[in-house]
């Protein structure tokens, strides 16, 4: 009876071992079919409002009705762009027991895939070494089997700050890994795991718990202190330069002219914890920098880490991570590896984003850093069509696409798209009956979306007794031509399980490693084009992602309930500006390119909402114009006393009644199914206008002026500062910059306007308080967009200086008795006869 029982769970284990690693969950009928219906209703109330407005110019204010139709025509149409691609929304779920089983059973050899994490750093001076040093220690300490975890760090600037930060890091990742893995504690970043304000003691049953944590906690203290030195010892380059530990000059002195460096500091080799266990691979790189040789910033970067990571540890899957964007969720790979290594969505997926999530932030999220919206709602939407768009970090890759293969499509999925399925998509039809069509084509030849991969007539003939899998052979001229010279990367991208070509000899790796990171490995090859990250704008991450989709791959969004990364930014005022300024640039770059979604992979797989998804991140920034323009509408209107719309009927008036409540409508039901905050959403819509006003604008006219002109700005990194002086100090810190005087000179017209619009009315009568009361909610509307941007030009929340409320009132009262007292709108010839009139003291 005992061997049947025991028999009887084993064939259990290995039911569950065959059942799906993941599913979707959909969003409730009850949520998901009202919100549907609101949005069908509101684009036909659009239409009715749209044709009403243009057929009822004002005549008296031409110009400025002329100037709301328009701009309302332009918001009708960005609300469409916006709206339809979160037609059908999805979440997601994982089973990390399934993957353990399948895949990573106690007592066996793991069989997860191997993966290679990178992250990228410029500037230590603006992205502090102990933030980089945190997610570092992050990854290394990471849940996942350390001969299958290799950390790459880029050092972009080579700096001399970074490389000692990266040797000390690692020298305490000796004695901070194994605490992590002992104790099982989350997060794994020290200076966020101390920084929590929690009951430690809570649920940990070892006695020795307290005492390591206390003796841990003081090692990270003077670890601290070190990482601080070095800062404090780099403020000041000396005029020799910097020299190392041996006595020998630092290569990198010359950011801009150096040779490519490569530094080993864990892994196989040895650099055992204190435990005697092996750690995760660590690798330092600064790519080789030449005059007169184009680097393309970060994608250049992410571009020889491919290389690099490829001839060195050649991981089947890669996650990039931004410096400050360390591992919340300890469990992050396996999260990703459930979609990844699932046998049915895993070879069509070419990555699995994870949203981001900020520490740091303030409680009221002024500046919306969070962007909640865009990660829990517009993403969620586009999960449920052919994938989230790639959002530059979080994000688990297959190596595969982004070596600009085809994914493996069943018929199923090269069947025409059907309404039900995501809604007015389109997909070319399967031209065989074979479910692995794509797959064994996929080495030879690419979708019709962009050039052949490789040229056909370079294939070699006559070549018997190659695997079915690589049933074309690639001569090695096309090959060359397409990935560079380098035979062992080469004999890498074939391993689409990962690890090191059994013919490759170990003694040569690190001198083939300097190599395909030096200057000229790119030239006359696809890298940037076809493959790796796509080059051509700041923005390469929206680039990449979407000529992946464009061939027909689709991507994940995982959302754990505990965030698998958190991240700072930068959140006061100025920074955050600069920020959406880069997003935004990147952005109309596209725009202007061949890779613009409006005409470009028509041939291709792209779904249409899809497209739809990547016309509106592309287009968004042109909105700043039609909406700066409406902003100053109200002003215009109470000073000149007209307004853009005549005097509406009854049957009119509904147009606009029900225009209102079905955005109202939307908006509800769209947090409703969401989860998303009245607060959060809130937030949101006012920097949209706040952006739009300012940082938008600016890259409209910059974008124009780099593409049309060659005329580059400079893009400064945004500022990761620690918080010295409170929770909040970086919130309420002043930098002046360009940006802010759009926004502000909508601010004063507007105020402006309101003082001239009621002095106005005070001046004429009761007659005229009901048309200004129109003008007036118009104005107040713009304001209370505008409200978050006016407190970051005031400083301290609730600490507004008293001299600069008594200046303001002061000023309001002046102008208010200067304006009656000049009464602008009144005629000469009315003043005159005015004049005439007996007065008082007739």
């Amino acid at each position: 009876m005992e061997g049947t029982g025991s028999n009887g769970e084993e064939l259990q284990m290995v039911d569950d071992a065959r059942q799906p690693l993941s599913r979707v969950v959909p969003i409730p009928s009850s949520h998901l079919t009202p919100y549907r219906v609101v949005i069908i209703l509101r684009l036909i109330i659009l239409g009715f409002f749209l044709q009403y407005r243009a057929t009822h110019p004002v005549k008296d204010a031409y110009p400025l009705w002329l100037t709301s139709v328009i701009c309302e025509i332009w918001f009708a149409l960005s609300w469409l762009l916006d709206q339809f691609p979160k037609w059908s929304p999805i979440n997601r779920e994982t089973y990390l027991e399934r993957l353990a089983l399948r895949y990573d059973r106690e007592g066996e050899p793991s069989q997860l895939a191997p993966v290679d994490v990178f992250v990228s750093t410029v500037d230590p001076l603006k992205e502090p070494p102990l933030i980089t040093a945190n997610t570092v220690l992050s990854i290394l300490a990471v849940d996942y089997p350390v001969d299958k975890v290799s950390c790459y760090v880029s050092d972009d600037g080579s700096a001399m700050l970074t490389f000692e930060a990266l040797s000390e890091t690692a020298e305490f990742a000796k004695k901070w890994v194994p605490f992590c893995k002992k104790h099982n504690i989350e997060p794994r970043a020290p200076e966020f795991y101390f920084a929590q304000k929690i009951d430690y003691l809570r649920d940990k049953i070892q006695p020795s718990f307290v005492k390591e944590r206390r003796a841990m906690k003081r090692e990270y203290e003077e670890f601290k202190v070190r990482i601080n030195a070095l800062v404090a010892k780099a403020q000041k380059m000396p005029e020799e330069g910097w020299t190392m530990q041996d006595g020998t000059a630092w290569p990198g002195n010359n950011p801009r002219d150096h040779p490519g460096m490569i530094q080993v500091f864990l892994g196989h080799s040895g650099g055992l914890d204190t435990d005697g266990n092996e750690l995760p691979r660590l690798v330092y790189v600064s790519r080789e920098k030449r005059p007169g040789f184009q680097h393309h910033k970060k994608a250049g970067a992410m571009n020889a880490l491919i290389r690099v990571s490829a001839v060195l540890t050649n991981g089947a899957y890669l996650l990039n991570v931004d410096c400050d964007h360390y591992f919340n969720n300890s469990k992050a790979l396996k999260e990703a590896m459930c979609f990844m290594m699932d046998p049915v969505l895993g070879k069509k997926t070419c990555y699995v984003q994870f949203p981001q999530r900020f520490d740091g932030i303030d409680l009221h999220d002024r500046y919306a850093n969070r962007n909640i919206v865009f990660f829990d709602i517009n993403l969620k939407g586009l999960d449920g069509i052919q994938g989230p768009v790639y959002v530059g970090t979080g994000c688990c890759f297959n190596r595969q696409a982004l070596y600009g293969y085809d994914p493996v499509l069943t018929e199923e999925d090269l069947e025409p798209n059907i309404i039900v399925k995501s809604c007015w998509g389109s997909r070319k039809k399967g031209r065989g009956t074979n479910k692995n069509y794509v797959d064994k084509k996929r080495a030879a030849k690419r979708t019709e979306s962009t050039i052949p991969i490789f040229n056909m007539e370079d294939i070699e003939e006559g070549v018997e007794g190659y695997d079915d899998e690589r049933s074309l052979l690639i001569s090695q001229k096309s090959l060359e031509k397409r990935f560079g010279q380098s035979p062992v990367f080469i004999a890498a991208t074939f391993m689409e399980q990962g690890g090191i070509p059994p013919s490759t000899n170990p003694a040569t790796l690190l001198k083939e490693a300097i190599h395909v990171i030096s200057c000229g490995y790119e030239d006359k090859t696809e890298w940037g084009k076809e493959i790796g990250w796509i080059y051509g704008s700041v923005t390469e991450d929206i680039l990449t992602g979407f000529k992946m989709h464009a061939r027909g791959w689709i991507s994940i969004y995982c959302m754990p309930p505990r965030p698998a990364f958190k991240g700072s930014a930068p959140i006061n005022l100025s920074d955050r500006l600069n920020q959406v300024l880069r997003w935004a640039l990147g952005s109309i770059e596209i725009f202007l390119s061949r890779h613009c979604p409006l005409w470009y992979g028509y041939n291709g797989r792209l779904k249409t909402l899809q497209r739809l998804a990547y016309i509106n991140t592309i287009v968004y920034p042109l909105t700043s114009i039609p909406l700066i323009a409406y902003c100053m509408l109200p002003a215009f209107c109470l000073l000149t006393n007209k307004f853009i719309i005549p005097e509406i009927s009854n049957f009119a008036s509904m147009w606009f009644i029900l225009l209102f409540a079905s955005i109202f409508v939307t908006s509800i039901l769209e947090l409703r199914w969401s989860g998303v905050s009245i607060e959060d959403w809130w937030r949101n819509e006012q920097f949209w206008v706040i952006g739009g006003t300012s940082a938008h604008l600016f890259a409209v006219f910059q974008g124009l002026l780099k593409v049309l002109a060659g005329i580059d700005t400079n893009f400064t990194v945004t500022s990761k500062a620690a918080d010295e002086d409170g929770d909040f100090a970086e919130l309420y810190v002043f930098k002046w910059t360009s940006l802010l005087i759009p926004p502000t000179t909508v601010l004063i017209v507007n105020l402006v306007g309101i003082v001239a619009g009621v002095s106005y009315a005070i001046n004429s009568g009761y007659q005229s308080w009901g048309p200004l009361f129109g003008k007036l909610f118009f104005a107040i509307w713009v304001i209370a967009h505008l409200y978050p941007f006016l407190k970051g030009l005031l400083g301290r929340q609730n600490r507004t200086p008293t001299i600069v409320i008594v200046w303001s009132i002061l000023l309001a009262s002046i102008f208010s008795l200067l304006w009656v007292r000049i009464d602008p709108f009144t005629t000469d010839a009315t003043k005159a006869t005015a004049n005439g009139q007996c007065g008082i003291n007739c």
